[in-house]
């Protein structure tokens, strides 16, 4: 049996209003589990044309009624109760009632000061001075998550990203957040996929989708109807928001979009997650609550031991001593202590910002220090997913090549044994150099240079469009020049790879030798 609600198509999230209700407006669903059905029973339940797509006014109305295709987000917490938050802590709460009795202890003693007599004090300045520590603690505070709040904020709004899609029979790039349920969207090398989609047309298509299933390697997908309902890694036919095209291209009907994806409902459970308290919350908890059980004992101790010694005559030797209680245990209350906590906790931001970490609340700063073991998928977690080239080796020897990344700089450094003879050196550097040359030629990666601003070349970064493990050997080609000396070929076709064959061929002309043809492969070594 195939839980239907998990697997067919889409309940959709009002983001206008921020919440996380499910919205009025509903997906119509298809009355099949996509990846159970072809692709033309899915498309005929969207009401689409899979030669055509969507009209634009068809497109149109879909959008009103099923909203932007979005992850919804919480909604925004107005600045005073931000502010109002700053004073959520224990410590705080203990300062307020140290504050409270203060000045009850203050109004008590201008209530029973005698007309005329020296004494007392004008205004309460120990509460003053509390309250004002306070208000600084809670300023710096929500100035300083504010900052990073601008910042995040700043980040995701720079890149609107689009997408590819049929409509009216013709082929338009538009915002993602436009893509409604039965959109065709035409995927290609390098796009990112905008929605949960059947697919119904591929050609050597592989797509990363690390950050959905944690699997580094690009899964191929194929349109053939699964027989059985499978994991989420294992529908082949089935493409995914927040994954990317590495190799091929398809065509797929978009099922789900917003929070009714994969991604959206992950979405959906992190919103769900209650925080915890860091351990230093827990540990100031500890400490205020160990403050105020002093506190309360001190005062009690006073005028027991005032009563004890000295004996109560009137009234005003009963508020002489609960004055002289309160006064010292209002003393025992570290009134700088949330204000140093929390300046020492921005430093601890900024340093973090320095190193191009955001941390959007200040307590989560300490709890990373806090931590004794970490468990993370390493592959685009802990490293950037970038494959190189380190070693060629070829029937007369091997070569080491230099650099990391995708910057295409570094050496060949032979073997320093064959150093010497200087024959042996070159049949091995010409041999390295045709190896990566054919792994450039076949091939469907592509490494594209930013624009660096005029002088500043030092900033130019790079960036790889399609599967790693190929456009490194595109990088390691350009190391060694093999792009420049192989620079006359031109492809004229290609046979792409499958996992029957496990190698790719291309078919090129050299231009410079009348356009012979020369077929060139890679792939794995057991069948070359």
């Amino acid at each position: 049996m195939v839980d239907r609600k998990e697997d067919q198509s889409t309940q959709f999230r009002d983001t206008s209003s921020g919440n996380f209700e499910q919205a009025a407006k509903t997906a119509t669903q298809t009355q099949v589990d996509p990846s159970l059905a072809d692709a033309q029973t899915v498309a005929q339940s969207l009401g689409v044309d899979l030669n055509t797509g969507l009209s634009q006014a068809e497109a149109k109305r879909r959008l009103d009624k099923y909203g932007p295709n979005e992850l919804a987000s919480a909604p925004p917490v107005p600045k005073w109760k931000k502010f109002l938050e700053q004073f959520k802590d224990p410590l705080v709460y203990l300062l307020l009632a140290a504050t409270g009795i203060s000045l009850v202890a203050w109004f008590i003693e201008r209530a029973n000061a005698v007309p005329g007599a020296e004494g007392g004090e004008a205004l309460p300045f120990d509460a003053i001075v509390i309250v004002l520590i306070l208000i600084v603690n809670a300023v710096l505070g929500y100035i300083q998550e504010s900052k990073a709040e601008a910042a995040v904020e700043a980040l995701s709004s720079m890149t609107a990203p689009q997408t590819n899609v049929l409509r009216d029979g013709k082929i338009e790039r538009i915002n993602t957040v436009d893509v409604v349920p039965g959109d065709i969207i035409v995927l290609g090398e390098g796009d990112s996929v905008s929605a949960d989609g059947r697919l119904f047309a591929a050609a050597s298509l592989r797509i990363a989708e690390a950050s959905l299933t944690g699997e580094s390697v690009p899964v191929g997908k194929k349109t053939d109807t699964l027989a059985q309902a499978k994991a989420l890694g294992d529908r082949a036919n089935m493409v995914f928001n927040g994954t990317s095209v590495t190799q091929g291209t398809g065509r797929a009907i978009v099922t789900s979009t917003g929070m009714g994806t994969q991604v959206g409902k992950i979405a959906d459970l992190l919103q769900a997650t209650e925080d915890d308290e860091t351990p230093l919350q827990k540990e100031m908890n500890y400490v205020s609550k160990i403050l105020g059980s002093a506190v309360c004992i001190i005062a009690v101790v006073v005028l027991v031991a005032l009563a004890l010694t000295e004996g109560f005559q009137d009234v005003h030797d009963v508020i002489d001593s609960l004055l002289l209680a309160v006064s010292l245990a209002v003393a025992a209350v570290p009134e700088g202590l949330a204000a140093i906590l929390t300046v020492v906790l921005a430093l601890g931001v900024q340093r973090m910002a320095m190193h191009n970490a955001i941390v959007k609340k200040l307590h989560s700063v300490e709890t990373l220090g806090s931590a004794s073991v970490i468990c993370s998928d390493k592959t685009g977690t802990l490293t950037r997913n970038e494959m190189t080239v380190e070693r060629v080796v070829t029937p007369s020897g091997e070569v080491q090549l230099t650099g990391t990344g995708y910057a295409p700089e570094g050496r060949m450094v032979v073997d320093p044994q064959t150093m010497e003879h200087a024959q042996i050196r070159g049949i091995i550097e010409s041999e390295a150099v045709a190896t990566l040359a054919v792994g450039a030629l076949a091939n469907d990666g592509e490494l594209r240079e930013s624009a660096a601003p005029a002088g500043n070349a030092e900033n130019v970064t790079w960036e790889a469009v399609g599967d790693p493990t190929e456009v490194s050997l595109i990088v390691a080609a350009r190391k060694v020049k093999a792009d420049r000396k192989y620079a006359n070929y031109e492809r004229v076709g290609e046979i792409p790879f499958t996992s029957e064959r496990k190698r790719m061929s291309i078919v090129a002309q050299d231009n410079a030798d009348a356009g012979r043809l020369t077929v060139f492969s890679k792939g794995a070594p057991d069948v070359l």
